[in-house]
């Protein structure tokens, strides 16, 4: 199914750019700048679920011992990590013209900040251990104790005064957001999030790979 997950996702993220760009109207406020939301809502959506996902995989592999959770912890993680730099980025970039500096220690900024850093360090870890057991348990352990930074980030602009905007989208609440904007942001959200399936595919088929290099059906296969 991959190779129909991607390009499916690329067309649906490109009609979606192209729609949102294109033809959503201009802001009243923010004018063309907000725009930006059609890369940087899916990367901050993507960059918590991502984390979501490799703490129910972690409880997975304490509870049950299942390897394959304990691969898609270090499969997912590298993605995680480029998806939340694309939503710093990216929100640097819109707070130019929004708030007229590129970076503020706003608690959803900082908070977010902490979740790249926490990506880079499961990552680095792992790298770090040459028993590969041990090194799943101990990273299962902490992506389990990191996951209390989600409901952090996800509440930041609720608990303290921060410069970042409340969410546009819930689940509780009619969408604050223009129907001419919101369509093309769902349909972004869409085929971004199928992109970054396809990446995690692909770096789950190289980690099982390298991982099970030393069985026979990876060796009739490679």
């Amino acid at each position: 199914m991959y190779p129909y997950i991607l390009y499916f996702s690329v067309l649906f993220y490109a009609f979606a750019l192209v729609w949102g760009l294109g033809f959503a109207p201009a802001d009243y406020v923010q004018g063309n700048s907000f725009r930006i939301i059609y890369l940087h809502v899916p990367a901050s959506f993507l960059s918590q679920s991502l984390y979501i996902v490799m703490a129910i995989a972690a409880g997975i592999f304490l509870i049950w011992k299942v390897k394959l959770a304990a691969y898609m912890i270090k499969s997912i993680a590298p993605v995680g990590a480029l998806v939340t730099f694309i939503a710093l980025i990216s929100g640097s970039i819109w707070g130019i013209p929004t708030w007229g500096t590129w970076w503020q220690w706003d608690a959803r900024i900082t908070s977010t900040l902490i979740l790249f850093i926490m990506y880079l360090g499961l990552i680095s870890l792992h790298s770090s251990f040459t028993n590969f057991e041990k090194a799943d348990k101990f990273i299962s352990v902490l992506v389990l104790i990191g996951f209390v930074n989600i409901p952090i980030i996800k509440k930041s602009v609720d608990w303290w005064s921060t410069l970042h905007q409340p969410a546009s989208i819930t689940l509780t609440n009619k969408p604050s957001i223009d129907p001419t904007m919101l369509y093309p942001l769902i349909f972004s959200m869409i085929g971004f999030s199928g992109i970054i399936v396809s990446l995690i595919i692909l770096s789950s088929k190289v980690h099982i790979f390298k991982r099970e290099s030393h069985k026979s059906w990876v060796k009739r296969n490679v």
